[in-house]
């Protein structure tokens, strides 16, 4: 019959049967291990060596751990963080490139760009303000209310909502561009940076005097069921995407 291992029953437990030498004997994963489960439906591997002797390493590598629903949440949770983390250091990298771009390129600052300037940096301000909420917002911060943490939550919402006034800024130019052909001529710098940057910052701060008497509570994150001041600087947003 030639050399052969005999059977053996590893520190796991798992029970590997007589073989011949030189064969890669698969073995179904444990069903439980120190309380984790694991899919019985793929094997571990273990060879029996030339010499009669099981080899010391077995290969459980393909055994899976099968995840409670709240492992598995916990999993998805950690995954979605870090796509979004991902999602917004990409969107950041693009912008400063585009934004240097517009700087550096003097030659191609006319209305309509300065206007996709300006859009830009909202965008980047608007990153980075989400940046600094994710890096210094924590429970215990949510729980004090602090000052500065209020600050932070509100220059957030002010550059989010200037994201919107800025595309709005860049709708009307098309807008006149495209159906008032030769009226281009009579629009301003100015008239869009009020737009942009002015016409949001009384409405952020609306908000805030709104949240200071009315829901004056975590960072001025969220909102209590029945006090709907967010709607002070939402409505706004959904307002200009509206017209």
């Amino acid at each position: 019959a030639g050399p052969q291992c005999n059977a053996s029953v590893d520190l796991i437990g798992t029970c590997w049967p007589r073989s011949a030498v030189g064969q890669l004997v698969a073995r179904p994963c444990p069903e439980y291990f120190y309380g984790v489960r694991y899919n019985t439906t793929n094997n571990g591997y273990r060879e029996c060596l030339a010499n009669g002797s099981w080899a010391a390493h077995v290969n459980y590598s393909q055994c899976q751990e099968i995840l409670s629903e709240e492992k598995k949440s916990k999993l998805h949770y950690h995954v979605a963080v870090i796509i979004n983390y991902l999602g917004h250091c990409v969107s950041l990298g693009a912008l400063l490139v585009a934004f240097i771009l517009f700087m550096r390129l003097r030659s191609i600052r006319c209305l309509r760009n300065i206007i996709h300037w300006n859009l830009i940096a909202a965008f980047i301000l608007r990153n980075a303000t989400w940046f600094v909420v994710q890096l210094t917002m924590n429970p215990e911060v949510h729980e004090s209310n602090v000052a500065w943490c209020r600050l932070v939550t509100a220059a957030y919402n002010y550059f989010h909502v200037t994201n919107f006034f800025w595309m709005f800024g860049e709708g009307c130019y098309l807008h006149t561009a495209i159906v008032l052909t030769y009226s281009t001529d009579k629009l301003r710098k100015w008239m869009f940076i009020c737009i942009g940057w002015c016409i949001p910052f009384p409405i952020i701060v609306a908000w805030a005097i709104g949240k200071l008497y009315y829901d004056n509570e975590k960072c001025w994150f969220g909102k209590r069921a029945g006090v709907y001041t967010d709607y002070i600087y939402q409505g706004p947003m959904i307002l200009v995407l509206l017209v």
